[in-house]
Parts: C-alpha cells; structure tokens; sequence
C-alpha cells in the first residue's frame, strides 16, 4: 500500500470540507469592492475608493490571539478568538486614525477540524460585518510535526486606508492634555500565559473560564466617530505591556502619562488574578489592561465633549489622567 500525504499528517479532505463550511459566511463580509477572495490564490481588492482620498496612506498590522486559545479548547468555544482577532487588529490601526479595510487570517493546528475552523470564522465574519471589514481570504496549516494535539495557534493581516494629513502620531500632545481610558470587556488578548500559571485547568472550565474568553472589545468603529468631529491628539491600544508599557509609545520626548488608578473601575477577574497570584500591583499594570482598553488622548477644551459623544455611542468612559513632564513614562498615582 502507497503512503498517503494523510498518513503524514495532512488531510486535503479536511481542508476542503473547512472551505465548504465557511465560504458562504466569508462571502457575507465582502462589498463592492472584493474583485476575488476565498479560493482565488490572491484576492483582489478595489481600490477605487482613494479617489476620496487627497493623500490616502495603507496602514497594516498583523497580531494574534496567543495562548488565550488554551482557554478556548478547555471550554470547547471557539467562536470568540475570531472576533477577538479581528477586533484586536482593527483597534491597532485605529490607533493611527485609519479605517479598516479587509482583513486575512491564518489558522495552524496540529489537525484540521472543520467544525472547529467553522466556529472560529464564524467569530471573524461577526466582528467583520460589525466593523465594516471584508475578510478576503486565509489560510489554514496542519502541522502535526509542529503542534501537539489539540494545539493551534490563530492570526489575522489587517489593511486600513487614513489620510495623511489625519495621522495620528501624538506629536501635537502637550503638557496639560487629559487621557480617556475606555472600559474593556475583561481580559481581551493578553496576559493569560500568566492566568493559566495562576489558575488550574479544572479552574478554568467554569465561570472563570467563561469570563476570560470574554471576546476583545472592538473601539474603532465609535472612535472613528468622534474623528469626524473632533481631535485626538493621541490613541494608545492596550494590549501586551498594559498600562504602563503602551501610553509611552504615543508620548513625544519629556513628556509623561500620570495615570490616577482610582479614577475607573477595576474590574473584578483582575482583582482575582492579583489576589489569588499574589502579584505585585506594578507587574499587575504592567501585564494586565485593569478595565482600561484603550487610551485617548484630548486637549482639555475637546475632553468633555468627546466623552460624552463615546458615552452616547456606547461606550463606558473615564477620565484617568493626565499628561505631565517626564521622560516618556506611565506615573501611576
């Protein structure tokens, strides 16, 4: 008997029945301008659109979900990391002040399960047809020699479109500046290599579990908003590094973000991660984003208008600081 690619660890049938399962959905994601996608070994996108544009700038970002897909598999939920990674991706260009065009995936595993790709991109075309992103096509890799089983690994390619003279850069930011942190739905992306040091496996497939898997929160679509009316001077997206790490990267030199830790909310998984790891209240900020998922940063005159508009749109709004003189550095006081 010959020797098979399935017998080596890859099933095209698998691949295959993945496509059949998803395409239709993908399909819903695309507009006018989605010329090829799924199954075409390139997709073609229009870019007609820049006529609209006096000097239209790309910009891209590609990211991934980490080891939050540990959780997901304990849980037997998938569909979350798909939102989760094209909410992640369409926050992170709209920290530049760009809206989200299309987007790409990629989806390893040890084995191909349709079932389970389905209830992945099924969680992408959501958070897509919410924000407004064509998903124009992927890819998905069996690696049994790379992964062990039950093991995957997801990431998205996101493109977005800002013009150039509405770049945000934070380069117009000034001493006396106010920071607007949005509230976050939990842990979003980041930090659970720590929370799965802290809690076990058993801890995991309940509520705690069932919190944690709590999908990214996606701003761009109401931050976009407040763009065609007012002036954010500086986004930060709070992600890996949490509060203290991702406000400098928006900071121009010998300035500083003083950061009032008793102006929001904590929400109560961080308080029980702190609590049960016994973590320092520093590495705490440094790892988590604490209910804060992203920071604006406004001139005083424009905060009170801006926060009330988010708050109209949706959002749960805090004022949580501000900027000071220093040396490009998060103050927690």
């Amino acid at each position: 008997m010959s020797l098979t690619y399935k017998q080596s660890g890859v099933d095209i049938d698998a691949d295959s029945e993945s496509v059949r399962r998803i395409k239709d959905g993908v399909k819903t994601t695309h507009d006018s301008n989605v010329l090829a996608g799924l199954g075409s070994f390139g997709a073609l996108y229009d870019l007609s659109l820049i006529k609209n544009y006096k000097q239209p700038i790309l910009v891209q970002s590609i990211d991934g979900v980490g080891t939050k897909v540990k959780i997901a598999f304990l849980m037997g939920k998938y569909s979350g990391l798909g939102e989760d990674i094209v909410n992640h991706s369409c926050n992170d260009i709209v920290c530049q002040g760009a809206k989200p065009l299309t987007f790409l995936d990629y989806i390893a595993s040890f084995k191909t399960e349709p079932k389970i790709i389905e209830e992945i991109v099924s969680g992408m075309v959501k958070a897509c047809k919410e924000a407004g992103v064509s998903l124009i096509g992927g890819e998905t890799a069996e690696m049994s020699t790379v992964y062990a089983p039950n093991e995957r690994d997801i990431a998205g390619c996101i493109t977005g479109i800002v013009e150039k003279d509405e770049i945000i850069t934070g380069k117009d930011i000034k001493v006396g500046d106010i920071a607007l942190g949005l509230q976050s739905s939990g842990l979003h992306t980041n930090g659970f290599s720590l929370v799965r040091k802290i809690f076990s496996d058993e801890d995991l497939k309940g509520d705690l579990g069932e919190e944690a898997l709590k999908p990214h929160k996606n701003y761009s679509k109401n931050i976009l908003k407040v763009l065609e009316q007012h002036q954010i001077k500086g986004i930060a997206h709070i992600t890996g590094g949490g509060l203290i790490e991702n406000p400098p990267r928006i900071l121009p030199e010998g300035m500083a973000l003083e950061i009032r830790k008793d102006s929001w909310e904590i929400l109560p998984i961080f308080k029980k991660i702190q609590s049960l790891g016994d973590i320092d209240e520093n590495e705490m900020y440094r790892v988590f984003n604490m209910g804060i998922g992203m920071i604006l940063v406004v001139s005083p005159n424009e905060g009170q208008k801006i926060k009330t508009l988010l708050e109209f749109l949706g959002e749960k709004v805090f004022e949580i600081g501000k900027v000071v003189r220093g040396n490009k550095e998060v103050i927690l006081s």
